[in-house]
């Protein structure tokens, strides 16, 4: 009985020392937490300049560090933009700017997943850069690299064709709708910093850069900054001004509670006739952000209207009416976007109804509130888990998270090849760009895996904005794990 009584006592003072030496495991759903770690190493393969000591992707290298030199400032660092070596600011803004947004309304995410530095770093990164590209008041450089000569280069970061052009606009060549999405992109961040990071100080930086760059957007005439910049225009050529005239006003009002940018957005929002738009959100175009922004700002009574604004959208799509439909399969599609890369549009229509459904309906004394709310949580988890493998193709338009996951990216530094006239030698990417969201299959639900077919398999800084932040909320609310997990692999054709 005595070595019994011992036995038992030595093996619980075995198990509790086991239980503290064991590393703590997250809460939260884990191949969730496991999918966003993965989203930021993506950002992270994206990152020019001279990479900092802790960086995580051994085939990356400091790189483009002369990049304003011609200029005569410095413009090294930021992010490029998607499977080659350009900088460009106004996707890149839109990104920032929608990555804050999902941070601010699921940053438990990031803390359950002990993600929280990397994901400052990872905004930090750009509005580090962002900062050096406003050097006064009303200049901001918003090019580098020129695509018609990038694209004429695929090798690895280490032989960037030189010198690399810089693009500016100034009060003689404006730019509205960059300068006015970089401010949202900064008041945006400096929420994120202020609130969630207690950075007080960088956080009023950013503010400052927001206010100065909104100002400057605000002067006429107004001109979209393609045609200042027509270096621009084949690659993110600009739709319009309007909205992102608004879309800054709201953030700077979100950032500050100063009402004088509540009205002036509202004057936009009706100058330029937002209201009722099928669009999709994406850096072209916010009106949908401006919906669900609107409603979120403006509470009780006062935001009836722009919430019936907001649900006329949402309801939209989830009916598929107009200009929307859905494949056989579910991706939602928007005729003449979709077109371009597919996923982008689904998850950010799956992000703006989440992100409505948990802050506007989640408060809401309407009797409908409980019901839509629902509806628009199920169309946000049902379009993420097309792109997580729910599909015809089984395939999750996600890099290297399973034997399915597309093996032929188009991305210069992934490839490992040296020369743009044999792309597909070698035939699969000697490099993991693990996390990173591809276009996606074509409105037949088919993905070809053909790197040279961009509009599916390149990758873009503004594909895994929504996506990192649907998952940062799933790794919160999620009770089931990623499509994929549940998805055997098939034999690569």
């Amino acid at each position: 009985m005595i070595g019994s009584t011992w036995l038992t006592r030595i093996q619980c003072v075995l198990g509790i020392a086991i239980l503290l030496i064991k590393p703590a495991r997250p809460e939260g759903n884990i191949p969730y937490v496991s999918l966003l770690g993965d989203s930021l190493l993506f950002y992270e393969a994206q990152r020019s300049g001279k990479l900092p000591a802790d960086n995580r992707i051994p085939w990356r290298h400091d790189s483009a560090l002369d990049d304003g030199n011609s200029s005569g400032i410095d413009l090294s660092g930021g992010y490029y933009d998607a499977g080659d070596y350009v900088k460009f600011l106004l996707p890149l803004s839109y990104t920032v700017t929608v990555l804050c947004w999902g941070g601010l309304e699921f940053f438990k995410g990031y803390t359950i997943a002990n993600e929280e530095k990397h994901f400052h770093d990872m905004i930090k990164w750009a509005t580090d850069w962002i900062i050096k590209a406003h050097p006064t008041p009303n200049e901001l450089y918003v090019q580098v690299g020129q695509g018609d000569i990038d694209h004429q280069y695929w090798g690895s970061d280490l032989n960037i064709p030189s010198p690399r052009p810089s693009f500016k606009i100034d009060l003689n060549r404006r730019g509205t709708d960059v300068a006015a999405e970089t401010a949202a992109a900064c008041a945006a961040a400096a929420i994120l910093f202020k609130e969630k990071y207690a950075d007080s100080k960088y956080s009023d930086t950013l503010l400052e850069h927001a206010k100065d760059l909104l100002r400057f957007a605000e002067v006429q005439p107004w001109v979209r900054y393609h045609e200042s910049v027509p270096e621009a225009a084949d690659f993110y050529g600009s739709g319009g001004y309007g909205d992102e005239l608004c879309w800054g006003n709201l953030w700077l009002y979100r950032a500050t509670n100063d009402v004088a940018y509540l009205e002036r957005a509202k004057l936009y929002f009706t100058l330029f006739s937002l209201e009722g738009r099928n669009s999709p959100f994406n850096w072209n175009q916010k009106s949908p952000g401006i919906y669900v922004l609107f409603a979120q700002l403006i509470q009780g009574s006062p935001g009836l209207a722009w919430r019936n604004i907001s649900e006329a959208w949402l309801d939209n799509v989830l009916g598929g009416t107009g200009d929307l439909e859905k494949t056989k399969g579910g991706l939602i599609w928007f005729k003449n976007t979709s077109e371009q890369a597919s996923t982008g549009p689904a998850l950010t229509a799956a992000l703006l109804m989440h992100i409505y459904a948990n802050s506007v309906l989640a408060v809401s004394g309407a009797s409908s509130a409980e019901g839509k709310r629902s509806s628009y949580d199920a169309f946000g988890n049902q379009q993420l888990d097309y792109i997580l493998g729910n599909n015809p193709m089984k395939m999750p338009y996600v890099l290297d998270i399973h034997p399915n996951s597309p093996h032929n990216a188009h991305h210069a530094g992934a490839h490992g090849g040296a020369d743009f006239k044999s792309m597909d030698n070698p035939f699969e990417n000697d490099h993991r760009l693990v996390g990173a969201v591809v276009g996606g299959p074509n409105k037949e639900d088919q993905y070809l895996d053909n790197r040279q077919d961009y509009s599916q398999s390149e990758v873009a800084l503004d594909y895994n904005a929504a996506f990192q932040s649907l998952v940062a909320r799933q790794v919160i609310f999620s009770e089931v794990d990623p499509f994929y997990t549940r998805v055997g692999a098939y034999e690569r054709r």
